[in-house]
Formats: C-alpha cells, sequence, structure tokens
C-alpha cells in the first residue's frame, strides 16, 4: 500500500492550512512499510475516456512526481543506491524497500503519447538526480506487452527534455523555464517557436498534490487539478473537462444538460 503523508508529518486539515510549506528534512522520518509495486499490464480501462470522446484536448499535460505520479516522498522515504528489477515495473533501495508509479500511471502514460500529448515534470524535490534516475529505471508497457513482453519504453523517455524541471523552488519557475526553453506550438518547439508565453500556458493541464503549487494558475493562467491520493484516469478526465470548461467546449453529457 502507498506511503502514508503522514508519516513526513505533513499538515492536517484541522490543524493547519495545506497551503503551508513543508516541515524540513531533518524531522522527517521513514515509514515501515514501502509502497506496493505496480504491474506490468495496461488495461484498457486505465485509458481516460477524455482521450477517446473526439472533443479537443489540451496539447500539454504537466505532473508532479511525489503523492502524484508515485506514493511517496523521493528525498525522505527512498535510501539510495536503487536498483531495478528486471521486469522495469519498480526499484528497491538499499533498505529493500519498493518503489513505482500509482496503478494507473503507466495507462495515462501510454495512452497520452498515443494521442500525441506533450508530456512534462514539475517538481519541487530536493534529490532530483535521484528522481530522474528512477524515472530511467521505471518501465512503462502497452498493452501488446502483457505478461512481460517486449522491453516496454523508459519513463523518463515519456517526458520532453524542456518539460522536466525537478529542482526545489517554486513551481511558477519550473513552467516559465518550460517557456524559456522553447515550448512553443506543437511540434514548432524551440526559441523561435509561436505564440506569447500566456497563450502556451492556457494550454497546459498540471496535476499537483499541493494546494499551494495553485499559483500556476491564478498567476500563470495554467489550468490546475489537485489531486490527493495520486493521478487516475479520473483525475485526468477532470482536469482535461476543466480545461475544456474554460474553453467553452461542452461534453455531450453537458449538452444533453442544457436541452
Amino acid at each position: 500500500m502507498p506511503i502514508s503523508k503522514k508519516s513526513r508529518q505533513t499538515p492536517s486539515s484541522t490543524t493547519t492550512s495545506p497551503i503551508d510549506p513543508p516541515p524540513s528534512l531533518s524531522s522527517l522520518t521513514k515509514p515501515s512499510k514501502p509502497p506496493q509495486p505496480t504491474t506490468p499490464s495496461l488495461p484498457p480501462s486505465l485509458t481516460p475516456t477524455t482521450f477517446t470522446d473526439t472533443l479537443p484536448l489540451p496539447t500539454t499535460l504537466i505532473f508532479d512526481l511525489d503523492y502524484t505520479l508515485w506514493p511517496f516522498w523521493i528525498d525522505t522515504h527512498v535510501s539510495p543506491p536503487l536498483k531495478p528489477h528486471k521486469s522495469g515495473t519498480h526499484a528497491t533501495d538499499r533498505t529493500g524497500d519498493t518503489f513505482a508509479f500509482y496503478r494507473d500511471v503507466p495507462g495515462i502514460l501510454w495512452s497520452a503519447r498515443e494521442r500525441g500529448l506533450r508530456l512534462g515534470v514539475a517538481s519541487r524535490t530536493h534529490t532530483p538526480e535521484l528522481a530522474r534516475e528512477l524515472l530511467k529505471m521505471l518501465v512503462v508497457h502497452g498493452p501488446e506487452q502483457q505478461g512481460g513482453k517486449g522491453k516496454g519504453v523508459r519513463a523518463l523517455d515519456f517526458f520532453e527534455g524542456v518539460l522536466v524541471q525537478i529542482y526545489p523552488g517554486d513551481k511558477r519557475g519550473h513552467f516559465g523555464r518550460m517557456v524559456e526553453g522553447g515550448l512553443g506550438e506543437k511540434g514548432k518547439g524551440g526559441k523561435g517557436a509561436k505564440g506569447g508565453g500566456e497563450e502556451r500556458f492556457k494550454d497546459m493541464v498540471f496535476f499537483d498534490d499541493e494546494a499551494r503549487n495553485r499559483n500556476v494558475e491564478t498567476e500563470l493562467g495554467v489550468c490546475f487539478r489537485l489531486v490527493r491520493d495520486g493521478v487516475t484516469k479520473e483525475e485526468v478526465d477532470e482536469g482535461v473537462r476543466e480545461w475544456r470548461r474554460r474553453r467553452g467546449i461542452r461534453g455531450v453529457e453537458e449538452r444533453g444538460e442544457l436541452e
């Protein structure tokens, strides 16, 4: 089961605001139980329904890492060095604890790439190199690779280079570097890409577990989706639907309600 956030003494809803900064790393303790590894299979049911409903999609999906793509803090719960499992679905640290993605994540990444969506990471972890190392170790298998057939694709390879921003700091800085690094119209990357930063931000959906990072929405215009228990296909659907609502795009069910 995923590591509980309480093991890091995060603010609770009854005592402290969720937008308060986290405690220093020195005050954190490692839990006794590691998270469970994900499975290598990619059932069709893990594809977000908004990816196949024929309505417009945002060009770019950005994800936080800790408690968004995987159920732990990479800078707190992992004791390096990491060792990948031969299946590529998880890795173990020097204490034998196991680390992997949330269950729906492989299906989301695979199906997003199949539809030509750009994928990125915005993480404020204090151990960026360790986070990148784990992303290189974890492997995503497609639906034709059920039962471990085929090598799959490294998780890091699903994300575009300029869209991978992993370092401590305000998330606004992460998104700013994405644009400065050449994030432009799809298929037209590079510093000469067309479109201002504001318009490019508006074509992004960002999934994160911390409410304080909503400032990328209020100040930059990025569509923000707060996730509490890791990214699921339902969370992706809700994020995409919110992006559509902001653009005046109504789904079939919404049009039916208004008739």
